[in-house]
């Protein structure tokens, strides 16, 4: 099962606060333990909303935003995917994470779709696609 792990943005980081020394520290330490376990597939920091944008669609028209964006507890600072046997492990794993924030801070967990949770929508045609999607994205790495 993987998971997606996102880690909340706060005033500090939508403001393009950097993390200290020791918070980079630490989270190597445990972006370290994530690898040596064998569960990590890709983790990062992102950008201060302010350097993003946003791609609204309706039908065929697509408005573009810039931002920075209103919110800030509904905007994404970083992730991890990982890839683990259940939820509870998923669990765990956050509970070992240095805070991310000084202060109060909040990471969402959530189960990333495998191809099996699409049932039959999901055609042996569709499957051979995505399969053949990920092995061209895998061979840029």
């Amino acid at each position: 099962m993987r998971f997606m792990i996102l880690v909340k943005a706060d005033k500090n980081s939508e403001a393009g606060v950097l993390p200290s020394e020791q918070l980079l520290t630490d989270m190597g330490k445990y972006n370290e333990e994530l690898a040596k376990a064998g569960v990590l597939l890709a983790g990062e920091g992102l950008q201060a909303s302010s350097k993003g944008a946003r791609v609204k669609f309706s039908g065929k028209k697509r408005t573009v935003t810039d931002g920075p964006f209103a919110e800030t507890k509904e905007l994404v600072a970083g992730f991890w995917l990982i890839q683990v046997k259940s939820k509870d492990e998923a669990i765990e794993w956050v509970k070992r994470c240095p805070n991310p924030m000084e202060g109060e801070s909040e990471i969402e967990i959530r189960q990333v779709f495998e191809a099996d949770d699409f049932g039959p929508a999901f055609t042996p045609e569709l499957r051979e696609q995505e399969e053949r999607v990920r092995a061209q994205a895998d061979a840029k790495r």
